[in-house]
């Protein structure tokens, strides 16, 4: 080979190089350009310890199911009309106190947050009415679960695209061990936390059937959360070494701002029909009803968006 080509070899190499370089520190500038937005994506393996502390993350929410005019999908009607506030966020414990007691001291708590948003196959709309076109309008519901695995290898299931309705299952939001509450779902939307389920509460058994092929369940009217289990969980036993206090103190301060009644308040074990779900294991009920009765909760009134 002549000097001549080993010259525009080394030059070739060289660019080559250059170009390589440019490329790795743009896809780096963009990884750190995502993490520093207001909606950053809390990475699977990061799950548990990231450090977003950012408290401008909505939780909005909804407080009643909307009637809509659109009805379009064979699967039921979608709630496609949002509540004109859906989109501010819902009042803080801070001014809750203002509106109900501003004598009662507010809790200093305040967790971190971010966001992880589970793929769209995994989640759909929430329906104004069932199967049959009658329509429906329950009160929401909050429904305690857990994870049974990591949180990071939930978050990757959930952002996993799935295509087939029994592969698809979600919550709205997951609090790590270290108590971080990261939103999966959004909250106007219908997150597939219980397939074969009823809510048995004052106004007798509550389900919506919204698909030919599945049983009811509470999915159109629930908010579904999971508490991360332990590592000493991740197993069928009945029991595991319980949740951590950041996890209590963050459901607190997470259902609190719902607004949903204690009434309303349910496990994935208590609303189940299918007889194989037993979580939240090892939940310490007294305790975390003892931190929600700490926040501040406004009712919600009969015109009350």
């Amino acid at each position: 080979m002549s000097d001549t080509q080993l010259k525009v070899l080394a030059a070739s190499s060289f660019l080559l190089f250059l170009g390589l370089v440019t490329l790795i520190a743009g896809t780096h500038s963009g990884e750190a350009e995502l993490l520093n937005r207001r909606d950053a994506v809390i990475l699977p393996q990061e799950a548990s310890s990231s450090n977003i502390t950012t408290d401008d993350i909505p939780i909005a929410v909804p407080r009643r199911q909307q009637p809509v005019t659109s009805q379009t999908q064979a699967e039921g009607n979608p709630a496609t009309t949002a509540c004109p506030n859906q989109s501010q966020k819902s009042a803080g414990p801070e001014e809750q106190t203002q509106a109900s007691n501003p004598t009662k001291p507010v809790p200093s708590y305040f967790p971190k947050q971010g966001k992880a948003l589970a793929h769209p196959t995994n989640y759909g709309e929430r329906f104004a009415r069932d199967l049959y076109g009658r329509p429906v309008s329950n009160q929401y519901i909050v429904v305690l679960h857990e994870t049974v695995a990591s949180a990071g290898s939930t978050i990757q299931f959930f952002q996993t695209p799935h295509y087939k309705d029994n592969q698809q299952f979600s919550y709205h939001t997951l609090v790590t061990l270290d108590g971080t509450v990261v939103y999966l779902v959004p909250p106007e939307k219908r997150a597939y936390g219980a397939g074969n389920s009823i809510f048995a509460g004052a106004n007798g058994p509550e389900a919506v059937k919204t698909n030919l092929n599945l049983p009811p369940s509470v999915n159109n009217f629930a908010y579904h959360i999971s508490l991360e289990t332990p590592a000493d969980g991740n197993n069928n036993r009945a029991r595991h070494s319980g949740y951590t206090e950041a996890q209590y103190q963050s459901l607190a301060w997470l259902v609190a701002r719902t607004q949903v009644p204690d009434a309303r308040i349910t496990t994935h074990k208590a609303v189940d029909r299918s007889g194989d779900r037993f979580d939240p294991r090892s939940f310490n009920s007294q305790k975390f009803l003892a931190l929600l009765h700490t926040y501040p909760r406004t009712p919600i009134s009969a015109n009350q968006c």
